[in-house]
Formats: structure tokens, sequence, C-alpha cells
């Protein structure tokens, strides 16, 4: 499949909104365009006023049209793993064509027969991603398409989020004056271009410390397994570091950046630098070892509990070790803390491309990378969840304002506070069921029992 075309991708994170154009010629990746803007109306990763987050939008998109010399319309934004459900999912249908050979529609429907299931009324299925299909009991197909068969399964994994998440997402970028093509796992998108091949096959631990949380996700045999967020980023050093130095939190920014160090031992006494204290009219000296010493406290802190996180599930068995990349990770000495920490082998990624050389922009790179090289199966596996999303059309169209009027559901009444899912139960992997048949409802199992089962297919 010829993928050549151009292709945009919105990071929407909690500290800044990120657009990356990139045009795909022949396989090949390039960045042109690329725009940023300060994030308003985010909270810890999710859309709290629509407004604003509409118009920072807006401004990135407008810097990026500028370099690029081309005008956006359509982009792929990126959903946060904030209560996100992963789990396997499985179709089968009877090969509709008469000469039984498989076609692209008998690949829709079967993804749609994937997508049967009661979800709860407050989830919405993100992505359906396709691990094999099996013809007429013959399995490990990636395409089944021009194949003669007489039943088609398809085995994949599913992806849920909330339904407040992505509506406040498309709202957002309806109101920017843009039009959704897709939304993008995060996760997902960013482990194709801040892992190897074999990292993703073998296993590896995925971080990305964001400014307004941080992000660990496990990535084996390809697939996405578990996500963990922690609802801390760069922003709570910034605060420690305005707290405890009596500065402004503009000025506590300027010197995390300046003079920052994740750790204590690579920093010195002897060094110091001047800080405008609230209600003094002289500046006071500081040396970098205390300032170290307040980020390294909160650095320590978000990882030590993603840590405990990650090893409920064993994850530190992987050989991958630990690749970490987010805008935290442009303090110096954070890979060598989250070495003693996790006693594993850590590296940073950061983007190669003219442009991007800053571990804040892997993620809305990650975006277009991914949706680029999407195959042909993977497009029409994912087409049954566009047909059955709401259609959220670009704000500045005539007819916008009536569309989204009437495509709106009713919000559900239970708060995003109340909502529990559990990460452990996501990423397991089940024996193989038939979807079309309705299970009878079993008792919920303790958590205890949960982990354990977890742990043992885990590393199938």
């Amino acid at each position: 499949m010829d993928n050549s075309g151009i292709y945009v991708g919105l990071d929407i994170g909690t500290t800044s909104i990120k657009v990356i154009i990139a045009e795909s010629v022949q396989g090949q990746l390039n960045i042109i365009g690329v725009g940023s803007d300060r994030s308003k109306g985010m909270n810890r990763g999710v859309v709290v006023d629509i407004d604003q987050v509409a118009a920072s939008i807006r401004n990135a998109v407008r810097q990026a049209e500028q370099k690029a010399n081309v005008n956006i319309s359509d982009v792929y934004a990126g959903i946060p793993a904030n209560m996100l459900s992963i789990e396997p999912c499985q179709g089968m249908i009877a090969v509709s064509d008469e000469s039984k050979e498989i076609t692209d529609q008998d690949v829709q429907n079967v993804a749609a027969a994937a997508l049967i299931r009661n979800l709860p009324p407050e989830r919405e299925i993100v992505d359906l991603v396709p691990d094999e299909f099996i013809v007429d009991g013959f399995d490990g197909i990636k395409d089944p398409r021009g194949m003669i068969g007489v039943r088609l399964e398809m085995h994949g994994i599913l992806f849920t989020s909330p339904k407040t998440v992505i509506h406040n997402i498309k709202k957002s970028i309806a109101k920017a004056g843009l039009n959704l093509q897709s939304l993008v796992v995060n996760p997902l998108a960013l482990g194709t271009v801040a892992l190897t091949d074999g990292e993703q096959d073998f296993g590896t631990i995925l971080m990305d410390l964001g400014g307004g949380q941080s992000t660990a996700a496990v990535i084996h045999d390809h697939k996405l397994k578990f996500t963990q967020v922690d609802q801390e980023g760069g922003e709570y050093i910034t605060k420690d570091i305005s707290v405890v130095l009596n500065t402004s939190f503009e000025s506590a920014e300027k010197i995390k950046r300046d003079y920052g160090n994740a750790n204590v031992e690579a920093t010195s006494k002897e060094e110091e630098f001047p800080v405008e204290i609230v209600g003094q009219t002289d500046q006071v000296l500081i040396n970098e070892r205390y300032l170290s010493e307040i980020i390294e406290a909160r650095v320590e802190q978000i990882l030590t509990r993603l840590g405990k996180a990650l090893n409920q599930v064993k994850a530190f068995d992987l050989p991958g070790g630990v690749v970490i990349t987010g805008g935290v990770t442009a303090l110096p000495g954070i890979v060598d803390l989250a070495s003693k920490i996790f006693d594993r082998n850590v590296k940073i990624y950061i983007p190669d491309q003219m442009g991007l050389r800053h571990p804040s922009f892997s993620q809305a790179y990650g975006l277009v990378n991914y949706v680029s090289k999407l195959s042909e199966v993977d497009r029409l596996v994912h087409s049954p969840i566009s047909n059955a999303s709401v259609n959220y059309t670009a704000m500045s169209r005539p007819s916008a304002a009536s569309t989204m009027d009437q495509s709106q559901s009713p919000r559900p009444k239970q708060t995003m506070a109340k909502q529990k899912v559990e990460p452990v139960h996501e990423s397991e992997v089940p024996q193989q069921e038939t979807p079309t048949q309705a299970k009878p409802a079993k008792k919920k199992k303790n958590r205890t029992e949960s982990i354990k089962k977890f742990l043992n297919n885990f590393f199938e």
C-alpha cells in the first residue's frame, strides 16, 4: 500500500500542544512543519476547558501551517493513557462473497463482529488493532484478502477509554476548525519511534515523563500490554522549586531549565546562581546542589510510584530495560537517577529529525510516524470504529453547529473520579472464546487472584 501523502499529528499535552506536519514519500517521512503553543484548559492530561484548548490548538496549527506553507484540515490526535483499558477481542463471520474469496468488506465485517460487546455506559472504543486472522482454522495470517475460505476469524487488541475524555478531545478539535481523522493511543504511537524492533519484540518499559503527568507502558511482542499513569510531572517539579525558594512560577521554570539537574551527585555546592525572591528587592544566591535536591526528590517520587506498579506485573524482568522520553527527560542527570532507582539499564529517546531534537516532541512525532505506516488492513479494521463514532465536523463549516448539537450524547452521571479500571485486568489475555456467544456473568475475582493469573500469562 502506498501511504504517500500529508499527515498531521496533534499532541494535546497538559503543558503544551504540539502539531507536526509530515510528508510521506515512498516510505520516507519528512517533517515539513512544526507548531507549539502553551496549553490552556488542560489538567493532568484531560481537557477541562474546551474553548481554551481549542484556542491553543489553533495557535499551534497556525505556526505549523506557516512553516510548512500548507493549510491543515485533517489531523490525527493522541489520546492519553488515563484510565485506558486494554483487552483481547475476537470476531468470526462467514465469508460473504459467492466465490468465497475474502474481500475488504469481509475484513470490515469481522472487525465489526469483534466490536460487539457490552461496554459500561461511561466507556467508548478508541481503537482496534488486529493481531492475526484465521481462515478455516489456518492461523497466523496478517492479510487474508484474496484468500479462499468459508469462515474468517480475527483476534485483536481493543482499547477503550472514558467517554468524557474522548468527547472533550473531539469537541476541542472540532472547535479549532479541524476534522479528526482518528484517535491514536499515545503509548502505542510513541513505541513505534522510541523503541527499536528488537525492543518492541522482546519487551521494554517505555516512560513518557511529561509536564502534567507521567506514563509508563509495557510493550512486548509488538503489543501494548500494560499502562500506568502517575498524575505528577514536570509542573510539580517547578511548583516545588517555586515554593521552596519562594520565587514565582515563571522564575522557577527558568531556574529549572537553566540550572536544574536531577542527579544530586553530579552537582556542586560551590556553583551558585541568583534567585528573585517574592517580597524582596535583592536577589538571593542559591547553590546548584540545593536546587538539585529539590528536583531529585520529586522525580524520585514519581519514578518510584511507577516502578511499584511495574513490579506488580514483573515488567522489569523484560530484557529491553527502560526507555524514557518526554519534556522532563531534558533535565541533566535523569538517566543516572532512573538507573539507580530501577536498577536497570535506562536510555533516553530524543527525535533526531530537524526541528524536533527535544524529547518533548517525541509523542507528536510518534503520532505521524504511526499513522503513516498503518497498513491497508489496519485501516480496514479501524473503519467500523470511525463509522460508529460521533461525527464531529469542523466548527468553521456552515453545518457544524447543527451537526454537533444533534450528535451530542448525554453525559454519563458517573464522574471520572468514581470510575475504576484495574490496569492489571486490562492487559491480561484470557483463553480464546467465541465472541458471538453471550457469556453468563461471573463473580468478580479478587485482586490477588487476578494479579496471579496476569503474571502467569504476561509473557505468553
